[in-house]
């Protein structure tokens, strides 16, 4: 099973850090966010990565290459522009998969978390996605959806009151999830989240919950707080 790190966004909320750097760029424990995402995925056996990018993402290619000092083949999907997060998978889809029924991983490129990327295997028939989901932070606290018996619905469809999760933004996708979308329609651009939501519709998504450590590094002070876990003694970085 191959894996692909998300990595074309523009970083606003990381200005003025991003106005010359791409975000997965940005350093924590002296080294690239990017860097550490690769060597996490390599210590759980994923060598085929694919990492999609648009806003400087030179800076990236020429920073990771292709891979080989991680024990890794990387491939890049460059984006003229941002195709969102379910368009930019559209993209490289060759690249991960050989039929629609393949799985792949896929790992935002700006979260930090103990994830242990062993768990994510691939997907029955029966499924086209499953979900890492965590408690919810407190920029989200509202969360995006509710776990069940291992399946994973909107709150809305598994009633008013379910408690929620937030989706860490590690998950395990299938190539036919994507069947009804069309590169060549609206410049390629799809999001993600309705594509989930129409699988989970029909009871084709499965989650786990990871009560570990977890964090969206969508902010300048995120990234500060990060860097200072990173950096206590008791904590071994790769």
């Amino acid at each position: 099973m191959k894996a692909m790190i998300l990595a074309a966004g523009l970083g606003t909320r990381m200005r003025p850090l991003t106005l010359k750097t791409p975000k997965p760029m940005l350093k924590v424990a002296n080294k690239p966010l990017i860097e550490h995402q690769v060597m996490k995925l390599v210590d759980a056996g994923f060598t085929d990565i694919v990492i999609n990018h648009a806003y400087l993402g030179e800076q990236i290619e020429a920073y990771l290459q292709t891979g080989k000092q991680w024990g890794c083949n990387i491939q890049y999907s460059a984006e003229p522009s941002p195709l969102e997060t379910a368009g930019g998978i559209l993209k490289a889809l060759p690249m991960l998969t050989t039929s629609t029924m393949d799985s792949f991983l896929v790992v935002n490129g700006d979260i930090w978390s103990d994830i242990d990327y062993r768990q994510c295997t691939p997907l029955p028939a029966s499924e086209q996605a499953n979900l890492m989901l965590v408690d919810n932070p407190r920029h989200h606290a509202c969360g995006d959806f509710s776990l069940q018996a291992g399946k994973v619905f909107e709150p809305t469809a598994s009633g008013a009151r379910s408690p929620t999760l937030t989706f860490s933004g590690v998950s395990v996708l299938k190539a036919e999830l994507f069947d009804e979308c069309d590169p060549s329609k609206d410049g390629g651009v799809y999001k993600l989240a309705p594509l989930l939501k129409s699988a989970m519709s029909k009871g084709k998504v499965s989650g786990q919950h990871h009560t570990g450590y977890w964090l969206d590094v969508g902010t300048p002070e995120r990234l500060t707080e990060l860097d200072a876990y990173l950096s206590k003694p008791s904590m071994a970085t790769e």
